[in-house]
C-alpha cells in the first residue's frame, strides 16, 4: 500500500501529536506500507538542529518532505487572532498543489483545512479525529460526507460523529499508544534518579508533558499543600510559557516542594518515569476536551514504565483506566489527588497490583497493533 500521510505539523516539535505522528509513521512503515509523510515547515529555532528519526527513538526511516507555509504563529507575529487561521488555510493551499497529481491508495490526515481542499479532487482520504471544537462542526460535517474512513482515539469523539449522520462503518476507536520496547529500560529507580539528578530521599510524584490549565497541572500543584515536606512534586516538558504561568501560581500560593524540568527528549522519558514512586494523570473536568475527546499518550506511557498511576475519574481516562490499574480521584480537588497519592505510597500491596494490571493491559495498544488495526480498516 502506497500511503502519504500529511500532517499540518512541525517535526521534531515538543508537542506531542509529533511523537505521535512519527511512531505512527513508522508502524505504519514496519507493517510494510510504503510511506511519505508530509509536514509543515515552520519556524522551530530550538529544535531545527535534531534529525528528527533520532529525536524521536525510530528503528526506521521513510520519506519526510516539508512544506512551505505562511508561519505568523512560530514567527511570534499576530494580526487580530488571524495568524492561525492564515497558518492552516496556507498549509491546506501548499498541500493541495503538492498532492494534487501524487499517486497514493490513501491520504492520510489529521488535517481538516488540508482535506477539505483535496477531497473535491481525491476520494481516497482518511481522517484522524482528535478532537471536536464546535467551531468548526460545518467542516467536520462536510468533511465526513466526502473522506472514505474515519479514525477517532475515543468511544466519545464516535457517538459524536454518529450524531452527525455518519455510519458507524465508516469509523473505528483507535486510542493513542506506546513503544512498549522503549520503556524497558534496565535501570533501577536508584540508577535513574542518579542519572537525572534526582533526590533518593523523597517521594518522587511525577506529571510528564504540557502545562494547560484542562490537564490539571494546577490541581497538582495544590495538592502539595496535603502531601508532606518527604515527597517532591516533579513537573517535566510544558512550553515556556505556560511553565512561567504554574511558576507565578505556585508562587502567589506559597506552594512547597515543586520541581520543574523544561523540554526533555522523548529518549529520555522513561528515565524520568522510572525515577518516580507515582506518576498522576490529573486531568480536569472543567473542559470537553479533558473530559470526552483525550487519549493522553502519558497515560500509555505511564502504564508501560511500571509505576502505579493516580488519574483523574473522567470519562476519556477511563476508557482505558480503572480501579483495578489505578488509584482514581476526584477531578479538580486537590485534597482527594493528594489522598490518592498517600495511599499508593502507604499501600505497597495495592500500589504493586494496580502496576500489574496496567502492564498487562497496555500490550494491547502498542504503535504497531494500532497501525495493524487502522491499515485492516482501511483496506
Amino acid at each position: 500500500m502506497k500511503m502519504i500521510y500529511l500532517a499540518n505539523a512541525r517535526i521534531p516539535t515538543e508537542k506531542a501529536h509529533g511523537l505521535q505522528i512519527m511512531k505512527m509513521g513508522e508502524a505504519f512503515k514496519k507493517q510494510g506500507v510504503n510511506l511519505d509523510l508530509v509536514v509543515a515547515k515552520r519556524i522551530n529555532n530550538q529544535l531545527e538542529s535534531y534529525d528528527p528519526f533520532e529525536y524521536y527513538g525510530l528503528g526506521v526511516k521513510f520519506p519526510l518532505k516539508k512544506l512551505w507555509l505562511i508561519d505568523l504563529v512560530d514567527g511570534g507575529k499576530s494580526f487580530r487572532g488571524l495568524s492561525v487561521p492564515i497558518q492552516n488555510t496556507s498549509f491546506a493551499i501548499s498541500a493541495f498543489f503538492y498532492l494534487l497529481f501524487k499517486k497514493a491508495d490513501i491520504i492520510y490526515s489529521r488535517d481538516e483545512f488540508s482535506l477539505f481542499f483535496l477531497s473535491f479532487f481525491k476520494k481516497n482520504l482518511a481522517l484522524e479525529l482528535h478532537t471536536f471544537p464546535q467551531s468548526k462542526i460545518g467542516l467536520y460535517k462536510f468533511i465526513f460526507k466526502r473522506v472514505k474512513k474515519i479514525i477517532v482515539i475515543t468511544q466519545k469523539l464516535e457517538d459524536l460523529v454518529v450524531k452527525l449522520g455518519v455510519s458507524k462503518d465508516k469509523i473505528i476507536v483507535c486510542p493513542d499508544g506506546v513503544d512498549l520496547e522503549q520503556f524497558d529500560i534496565k535501570e533501577s529507580k536508584k540508577k535513574c534518579r542518579q542519572k537525572l539528578n534526582l533526590p533518593l530521599d523523597k517521594n518522587i510524584i511525577l506529571y510528564t508533558g504540557h502545562l494547560f490549565a484542562w490537564k490539571g497541572v494546577y490541581t497538582l500543584a495544590q495538592a502539595s499543600e496535603f502531601l508532606s515536606d518527604k515527597e517532591l512534586i516533579i513537573f517535566v516538558g510544558g512550553m515556556e510559557y505556560d511553565r512561567d504561568k504554574v511558576k507565578d501560581f505556585i508562587e502567589k500560593n506559597n506552594l512547597k516542594n515543586i520541581l520543574f524540568f523544561s523540554h526533555q527528549l522523548p529518549t529520555k522519558i522513561p528515565y524520568f518515569l522510572k525515577a518516580a514512586d507515582v506518576l498522576v494523570l490529573p486531568n480536569s473536568a472543567k473542559k470537553k476536551i479533558s473530559v470526552e475527546y483525550t487519549s493522553p499518550m502519558k497515560m500509555f506511557e505511564y502504564m508501560a514504565a511500571k509505576r502505579p498511576i493516580v488519574a483523574s475519574n473522567l470519562p476519556s481516562i477511563k476508557e482505558i483506566i480503572n480501579q483495578d490499574n489505578a488509584a482514581l480521584v476526584k477531578p479538580d480537588d486537590p485534597a482527594d489527588l493528594a489522598l490518592g497519592i498517600k495511599k499508593i505510597l502507604t499501600d505497597q500491596l495495592s500500589g504493586e497490583r494496580i502496576v500489574d494490571n496496567a502492564f498487562r493491559i497496555v500490550g494491547d495498544y502498542t504503535w504497531q497493533k494500532r497501525a495493524k488495526k487502522i491499515l485492516n480498516f482501511i483496506q
